[in-house]
């Protein structure tokens, strides 16, 4: 006997209001089994798998649903939202795009085909859709927070009011007064945002962004205790692991070694099933020099806990025993070929056993350059009071290798400015000079392997620093596979020999390994500094005067990307 496809649906809704939404979405799956050619019944599953956080399962039947009802406006739209919680936001695109001649005055198709651009990083179009969605019903919420987050990325001028619009509609939406907190800040209105910001980290003390930016508001203000808020977020939630980690992880990054063994040591006392606190607390033992627990504490580590290799490794160089560095990160990129941090530490291994490797991986003419920005007068004339404009507004960021100074909010080339677009067409000319001064491509290199296949800029930023003490630590940026540093200001020229601001190649954290750089590089403004990313970067102090650069990662471009 065949069961209707309500029944099915009365049965999983039943066992969905009693918390158990894995069963109501079984109980859709086995109606869809009975009901292969129903549309509507395919689509009812895909509800109920996201319902239960099954995403990859929602996609597989939404996309049963649209090929049994090709063209239908509602189920495309759920498919599309499905794979953007699977960040396929490209998918999402083509599938949406297929069917705009017929959906395009549909609000909820908007507003999701703006969603999925904004996941492309094509923040124009995204803007474009909600705004398009607004315009169809402008009570749309989830289009009205949309829109004010591409305000704020883009830095328009009127991110409060959309924010404060999208709470008029829908004031429970914590993700919206976060919002509306960061554009305040973004204004200059910090105190407001600062109020926002720590009642969201008190009334919902396991919310990690909250608690980021409760943080770096306090860090702005100078407070030493600009991570309060995490400590007050442990005490509220103590069985809470993410809260901790994520504690630690900012404490090390801003090198309070110190107190963050002592939350890691906590944290696995607490949690001792979970594995990431032996090792957080393995690294942070190394880190403070404790040699002898931080052995023990790798040995009680799990071979498969994510990141466990590279840590171990990092603690063998700080040990001396880069032989033992090089053989754990040898495994290591066999699994994962393009790790950059494992790539920069093997760099520092070679290094220290004099291993001509060291040479192939960063000694070939070309791997840096310093090149020229075409029309940098040009181009630096309409940049540079900009730039200084959004420093004046900026602050020092959460976890960043800055010593001192301040550092531009977000993507600054998600940003609406003709000097910003001028300024990027430049930077993307230089790049093809430097990929043409690059070594021949290599198949086993980081870099090299993608001499020839499509790049892109992913994310961009300025940095101010001022005379007197302010640097950039040593650090990489794994996300990219070229790092940069184009010189747009700068204090003028002492003595050379001093090297006073000068770019350090090759030199790692001291907290790490104290080596010497490779190479040392003399800023000048229009020039753009151009290196692999698993080259330790930082800067000299320098007496006076300001000092800014904008800098970039440069990543392979997926695939559709140009």
């Amino acid at each position: 006997m065949t069961t209707a496809p309500d029944d099915y649906r009365v049965r999983a809704q039943r066992l969905a209001q009693a918390g158990d939404r894995h069963g109501a979405l079984e109980v859709m799956a086995r109606g869809v089994q009975q009901h292969p050619r129903d549309a509507a019944m395919a689509n009812s599953a895909g509800n109920a798998a996201m319902r239960a956080g099954a995403f990859e399962r929602a996609e597989g039947f939404f996309a049963r649903a649209c090929d049994l009802a090709r063209g239908h406006v509602e189920y495309a739209v759920n498919r599309a939202i499905a794979l953007g919680r699977l960040e396929r936001n490209r998918e999402a695109l083509t599938i949406l795009s297929a069917i705009e001649g017929h959906a395009a005055r549909d609000a909820r198709y908007c507003s999701t085909r703006a969603t999925a651009a904004r996941g492309v990083g094509d923040l124009a179009q995204a803007a474009a859709w909600y705004d398009r969605s607004i315009a169809l019903a402008p009570t749309g919420a989830r289009a009205l927070h949309g829109r004010a987050r591409i305000a704020v990325e883009r830095g328009e001028d009127d991110a409060v009011a959309r924010f404060e619009r999208a709470l008029e509609v829908n004031a429970g939406d914590a993700e919206a007064w976060l919002g509306l907190a960061e554009a305040l800040d973004a204004e200059g209105n910090s105190a407001r945002a600062a109020d926002i910001a720590e009642q969201l980290a008190a009334q919902a003390p396991g919310w990690i962004p909250a608690l980021r930016f409760a943080a770096q508001l306090r860090l702005a203000r100078g407070e030493d205790d600009f991570d309060r808020p995490f400590s007050q977020a442990s005490m509220a939630r103590p069985d809470d692991p993410e809260i901790a980690a994520e504690h630690i992880a900012v404490l090390e990054r801003h090198e309070k070694f110190s107190e963050a063994l002592e939350k890691a040591e906590t944290a696995y006392r607490r949690f001792p099933d979970d594995p990431r606190f032996a090792l957080l607390a393995a690294d942070a033992a190394s880190t403070a020099g404790k040699t002898c627990r931080a052995d023990d504490l790798f040995d009680r580590v799990p071979p498969e806990t994510p990141g466990r290799r590279l840590l171990e490794a990092r603690h063998h160089l700080r040990q001396g025993r880069p032989g033992k560095t090089d053989g754990v990160l040898e495994r290591l990129l066999r699994e994962e070929p393009d790790n950059i941090g494992a790539w920069a530490v093997r760099d520092l291994a070679w290094r220290m056993m004099d291993d001509d490797r060291a040479e192939w991986l960063h000694g070939q003419d070309g791997l840096v350059q310093m090149v020229e920005l075409p029309a940098a007068d040009l181009v630096l004339a309409g940049t540079v009071p900009l730039l200084h404009d959004l420093h004046d507004h900026a602050a020092f960021p959460l976890g960043q290798s800055l010593r001192g100074g301040t550092q531009t909010r977000g993507r600054l080339f998600d940003r609406t400015e003709p000097a910003l677009t001028r300024l990027h067409a430049a930077l993307c000319d230089a790049l093809v000079d430097f990929r043409n001064r690059l070594p021949p491509a290599d198949p086993d290199h980081p870099l090299l392997r993608h001499r020839d296949a499509g790049w892109v800029i992913a994310r961009a930023w300025s940095v101010r620093l001022s005379g007197g003490g302010d640097r950039h630590a040593g650090h990489i940026h794994p996300e990219g596979i070229v790092s940069s540093a184009l010189y747009c200001d700068l204090p003028e020229h002492g003595d050379p020999s001093s090297q006073d601001g000068w770019i350090e190649l090759g030199r790692p954290p001291r907290h790490l390994v104290d080596l010497p750089p490779l190479r040392t590089l003399e800023p000048r403004k229009g020039r753009l500094a151009l290196f692999p990313s698993t080259l330790y970067h930082g800067t000299r102090p320098f007496p006076s005067g300001w000092r800014m650069t904008v800098a970039f990662d440069v990543a392979p471009a997926s695939e559709g990307e140009p």
